[in-house]
């Protein structure tokens, strides 16, 4: 007998998703159904954001707009607030939000079905049976988080603060979620942290096997085998990409060319600033040996535009270095005054309209470069992963992803429906482009 009925909302990024993800597979084998919408819920668990200003606003916003919907049936629907906003201002939110009824720090998640069994008032005879396969991921996709926290304390992000210090997984719990999620269906594994590369460096005892990044990758790439799956690996600051990881991307045929470094920006004076290290030459450096080891890479990274002190100089010369380097993808964010950062103190706090008119400079730039480089694949016959299919005006239509293009970030693909199911990994020869977008065929085998 089903215990309640919750409705999932996950706001912010796909570390999030892989959060609820957990937490909903724990609260199944607790005897709670779901459901997708609130006037059918007992309750509704919100996993919020608060990465930046906005998305702190979005996650206040969306709370209260369910509050209201809440308050207008019959329902009685709780509310449960979970992840980065409980942990960032925990101790003020009862007294802001008192339509919530309890507050689930990003730490305490794995208590999901206690918090739930009190709110719901759920007594329970025996304790909840606790799942093996602790992941219900139904896409063709998963993130697989290998680490939490992070360490660098860049003067401009509140994350250490959010997610606490860095810690690793364990290889063994990676590669056994690895397996479970390819024997239900899963063709892509993407594995995330605050800072991938340098997983494994604060493993304090000695450990039988994997130990770094380049280590883990092909552990995941044997653990997948025979399956025919992709591996993909995002979020890798510069200082991570070692000699190691270069080889294995290139020498493992699962783990495909992609690279994600979030560079922030060029100019060594503000990288500094921004308690970061590095300049546009190593950076350079950097990227020219990743193409010349790896020919077909692909690299996606982010500019953080407008920080304090940022001159219109080394503005200019952060657009310069986009160009020069043509990156596939460019993530562009004007920065925001975050609450606790060192950064939020700092002098030179630069004028908004300034800002915004810098950040849609490189916007620009960006989708000239990312446009550029999508519309070059026009001709290429790829392996096409199938992720579902799309009402349009002119009918039902595939939508996938390239190996070129992370899920949820850089574009999809196009096709004319066929037979293919979610999870078909298909050969299509790509025939046009829009903006991010690809248009493609299915190439007969």
């Amino acid at each position: 007998m089903a215990h309640g009925s919750i409705l999932y909302i996950t706001l912010g990024c796909a570390k999030n998703e892989v959060d609820t993800d957990r937490m909903r597979a724990l609260l199944n084998g607790a005897g709670y159904d779901e459901v997708f919408s609130a006037e059918d819920a007992d309750a509704v668990i919100i996993n919020t954001c608060s990465f930046l200003a906005s998305a702190t606003s979005e996650s206040i916003e969306t709370t209260l707009t369910l509050a209201e919907e809440i308050s207008e049936g019959v329902r009685g629907t709780r509310i449960v607030m979970c992840g980065c906003v409980p942990s960032r201002y925990g101790s003020e939110l009862p007294d802001e939000l008192p339509e919530v009824a309890a507050f689930v720090r990003t730490d305490e998640e794995d208590g999901i079905v206690s918090v739930m069994d009190e709110v719901l008032g759920v007594e329970r005879v025996d304790p909840p049976f606790i799942p093996s396969v602790k992941r219900t991921v139904e896409s063709a996709v998963a993130y697989v988080k290998i680490s939490d926290g992070c360490d660098r304390y860049c003067s401009f992000c509140a994350i250490p603060y959010i997610r606490g210090r860095y810690h690793s997984r364990s290889a063994e719990s990676i590669l056994s979620e690895v397996r479970d999620l390819v024997a239900g269906g899963v063709r892509e594994i993407v594995l995330i942290g605050q800072d991938t590369g340098i997983w494994g460096t604060d493993f304090k005892d000695e450990v039988d096997g994997p130990t770094n990044l380049a280590q883990l990758m092909i552990a995941v790439a044997e653990a997948v085998r025979p399956e025919h799956v992709w591996i993909r690996v995002l979020y890798l600051q510069p200082e991570g990409m070692t000699d190691e990881l270069i080889a294995a991307i290139r020498d493992t045929p699962e783990v495909l060319p992609y690279i994600d470094i979030p560079v922030q920006h060029c100019n060594a004076r503000v990288l500094k600033a921004m308690h970061r290290s590095g300049s546009a030459e190593q950076l350079s450096d950097l990227f020219a040996k990743l193409r010349a080891e790896i020919p077909a890479m692909v690299i996606r990274t982010t500019s953080l535009v407008g920080f304090p002190g940022e001159t219109d100089d080394e503005a200019a010369e952060m657009l310069a270095f986009m160009d020069r380097e043509g990156f596939d993808y460019t993530s562009v964010f004007p920065y925001s005054q975050e609450e606790g950062t060192f950064a939020a103190k700092m002098d030179g706090q630069v004028d908004e309209d300034v800002k915004l008119e810098r950040t849609q400079a490189a916007m620009d730039l960006a989708e000239a470069l990312g446009f550029a480089a999508t519309a070059a694949h026009v001709g290429e016959v790829a392996e096409v992963i199938v992720d579902g299919i799309e009402e349009t005006d002119e009918g039902p239509e595939l939508i996938g992803h390239a190996w070129f293009q992370a899920p949820d970030s850089d574009g999809a693909v196009h096709l004319e429906v066929t037979d293919a199911a979610v999870g078909d990994i298909l050969q299509v020869k790509f025939t046009d482009s829009f903006c991010y977008e690809l248009v493609g065929e299915v190439v007969e085998e």
